[in-house]
């Protein structure tokens, strides 16, 4: 996937990859900034986090309803 987001100074690559980690039973979400955000008791819950992660980080103050 090729973009550039506001933050980085020249276009480069990124490659998505697994997000979430599972250690000893609990949940976790790494983020491009490099930090393990958690832990989280499910994986439902864990995705949710990373949702409203991504929307805080973008600024959004409501999440959106689906």
């Amino acid at each position: 996937m090729f973009g550039q987001r506001a933050e980085d100074p020249h276009p480069a690559t990124h490659y998505r990859s697994e997000r979430i980690s599972a250690i000893n039973g609990q949940y976790f979400f790494s983020t491009r900034e490099g930090t393990l955000e958690g832990p989280y008791v499910t994986r439902v819950d864990t995705q949710r986090e990373i949702n409203l992660y991504i929307q805080r980080q973008a600024g959004v103050s409501e999440p959106r309803e689906r």
